[in-house]
Formats: C-alpha cells, structure tokens, sequence
C-alpha cells in the first residue's frame, strides 16, 4: 500500500461525497448506477443486493431490494441527486447521503472523474 496515498492535501482534509439509495430490482439498480456515472456526476456507483424489512402502507414488509451507491464530490452531489431522482422507480425514494475522510489520492482520482468531459 502506498503510505503517502494516506497524507491528507493541503487543507488537512480529502473528503469524498456520497449517495445512496434502494430499488426494487437489479435492472433498475443497474440503470441508475450507469446514469450517475454516465453523466460524469460520480465517479463510480456500487450495486448490491440486501434484504430489507421495513414499514410501508401500515403493514411490515419485507423484501429483496438492491442499494446503490455512488462516490462523487461535494460540489456535485446536488446535480447527482437532480439527475437521478426523477429516474427512480419509488415513489418515495430513500435518498441518504453524507461526506467521508478519504485518501488525498482517491479523492484526487473522484476530483478527475466528476470533471472530466462526457463522453458519446
């Protein structure tokens, strides 16, 4: 492992923006990872498969679903969120999302991802 990925930048901090939410299926979970990144609005999405028990309608549910998850920066977070809520498939989507510490050498690579050109 290379330690000087490890250093933070000149700020004292590297953070990284994420974004995550649940589909009910691989196919929709699929389409919304590939847009994200597709739009150059993250730089990667993860596609997962969980099992989830939750209250809906008044009734206990439960069910497979799959959660996405999308690595972008801070400043894009709100043009991901723009971009991939009116795709999703819920009609009240679980949409969470926050900040992490990361690697100066991973937030660089999430940095140039989000930034570059999209491509056709």
């Amino acid at each position: 492992m290379n330690t000087l990925a490890m250093v933070p930048g000149p700020a004292g901090n590297c953070l990284v923006a994420w974004a995550s939410t649940t589909v009910d299926s691989e196919r929709a979970a699929q389409t919304l990872a590939q847009a994200g990144v597709k739009a150059r609005l993250a730089a990667c999405a993860q596609v997962e498969k969980i099992h989830s028990h939750y209250w809906w309608d008044g009734q206990l549910q439960q069910g497979d679903e799959w959660r996405i998850t999308w690595k972008t920066t801070p400043q894009r977070l709100q043009a991901l969120q723009r971009e991939l809520l009116p795709l999703h498939p819920y009609a009240l989507p679980q949409w969470l999302w926050g900040e992490s510490q990361a690697s100066a050498a991973y937030a660089a690579w999430v940095g140039a991802e989000v930034s570059a050109p999209l491509q056709a």
